[in-house]
C-alpha cells in the first residue's frame, strides 16, 4: 500500500509540474510569442513634406564589367589609367611593348621567301 502511495504521489506531483510547465507556456505564447497582441497606434492625419534620406555602409560596384586583354603577345610598356578611374569609349588604357613580334615577322618573311626556292629546286 506503502509503494501505491509513493508511486501515485510521484506521478501527481510529476503531472502537476507539467501542468505548470503547460501553463507557463500558454501565457508566454499569448503574453509575448507569436500570438501575442499587436499594439495599435492611433495618429492623426496631417499634410507634411517628405525628405528622402540614404545612409548606409558597404561597397559600390560596378553595373558593367568588361574583361579586357591583349591582340598579341608582348609586355605592358606604360598604363594610362588606375583602378577607379573613369574611362570613355575609345580612350588608352595602357600601351604593349611587343617582345618578340618583330621576330616572328622576320622569321615568317624567311619561310615565305623559302618556300618558292623549295618548290623551283624539287621542279628541276
Amino acid at each position: 500500500m506503502k509503494n501505491f502511495f509513493s508511486l501515485h504521489g510521484k506521478t501527481m506531483a510529476l503531472v502537476s509540474v507539467l501542468l505548470l510547465l503547460s501553463g507557463l507556456l500558454a501565457y508566454v505564447a499569448l503574453r509575448a510569442g507569436p500570438l501575442a497582441p499587436i499594439p495599435v497606434a492611433v495618429v492623426t492625419v496631417g499634410n507634411q513634406e517628405i525628405r528622402p534620406a540614404l545612409f548606409g555602409i558597404g561597397t559600390v560596384e560596378a553595373q558593367f564589367t568588361h574583361k579586357i586583354g591583349p591582340t598579341f603577345a608582348g609586355r605592358i610598356k606604360r598604363v594610362e589609367v588606375q583602378a577607379g578611374d573613369r574611362v570613355k569609349a575609345g580612350q588608352m588604357l595602357g600601351e604593349m611593348d611587343p617582345v618578340d613580334l618583330d621576330d616572328k615577322i622576320s622569321a615568317q618573311e624567311a619561310t615565305l621567301k623559302g618556300s618558292p626556292q623549295k618548290t623551283e629546286n624539287k621542279a628541276r
